[in-house]
């Protein structure tokens, strides 16, 4: 108790939990949805495109926070309306992933020879995070944005879900399976820029997808495991900032996703064994469910 006593006496690590938390449960609400829909890759795309809206930000003298939100959110906005059936067009997101990298260079180039100004950590903290660089103001105000977005996420989830499970079906009820799915790739979008600020650009997918298809492998029911994913997501950034600051060496966002990855691979060979389990009761003539 005392090495806790001692690690949460540090004002740093506080603002780390507090963003931390809220960025997780948006991550793994949101995330379920995103290995529900098949639209992992997608979540990928985003997390390079809020690499280059940052160097936007930065070449043009403004918050980096600003460039994040802007370009992942309006490129969530063009592939979800963009892609056929209100669904996502692999082919169009590659194109747009491989142009966003390069344009993420031209910008990283102005601003590294001109905008720089001796701050060469920021190119580093958008690729990697900075999850205990955060202030106190940083940390209540990412809270406070993640909540918002969780908030709305849980407004469109029954029919998110509908369409997710039977996009034909709830397209003939009424739904408006194309909006609704460019909402909530903007909201995906939101979710991947505040969670570049902890984790990086780089690694943000492993909290986005490994803690939802962990909760997939371990239930069935979406509801438990749309739950679930968040509390998968909360834990893995918990013991990740703990296991950072107990190893100084390791960089947080290699703890926090590297936590998520192990979450998935308990869950899968936990998944394997009792379905090997089943089968092995299994009354001969009878399938496995």
């Amino acid at each position: 108790m005392t090495a806790v006593t001692t690690m949460l006496a540090h004002p740093f690590i506080d603002h780390a939990l507090i963003a931390g938390t809220a960025v997780a449960i948006l991550c793994g609400l949101a995330g379920y949805f995103v290995v529900q829909r098949g639209e992992v890759f997608a979540g990928d795309a985003l997390g390079h495109v809020a690499y280059t809206g940052a160097m936007v930000a930065l070449a043009a003298g403004i918050d980096p926070r600003a460039g994040l939100f802007a370009a992942t959110m309006v490129a969530g906005l063009i592939l979800g309306f963009g892609g056929a059936r209100g669904g996502v067009d692999d082919v169009a997101i590659g194109s747009f992933f491989s142009w966003a990298l390069g344009l993420g260079v031209l910008f990283l180039t102005y601003y590294t020879t001109h905008r720089s100004g001796g701050n060469g950590n920021a190119n580093a903290n958008v690729l990697f995070g900075s999850i205990f660089g955060i202030s106190a103001s940083t940390a209540v105000s990412a809270a406070l944005i993640a909540l918002g977005a969780v908030a709305v996420l849980l407004g469109i989830a029954r029919p998110l879900l509908f369409a997710t499970i039977d996009p034909a079906v709830a397209r003939a009820a009424g739904v408006p399976v194309r909006l609704l799915g460019a909402v909530f790739l903007a909201l995906v979008g939101a979710t991947v820029a505040e969670a570049t600020q902890l984790v990086g650009a780089v690694v943000v997918l492993g909290l986005l997808a490994a803690p939802p298809a962990a909760a997939a492998r371990l239930t069935d029911r979406p509801w438990p495991a749309f739950w679930l994913s968040a509390l998968l997501a909360t834990a893995a950034v918990w013991a990740g900032v703990t296991l950072s600051y107990a190893i100084p060496a390791a960089p947080a966002g290699f703890t926090i996703t590297a936590v998520a990855a192990s979450c998935y691979l308990a869950a899968l060979l936990f998944d394997r064994f009792r379905r090997y389990r089943v089968g092995a009761h299994a009354v001969p003539g009878h399938s496995i469910p």
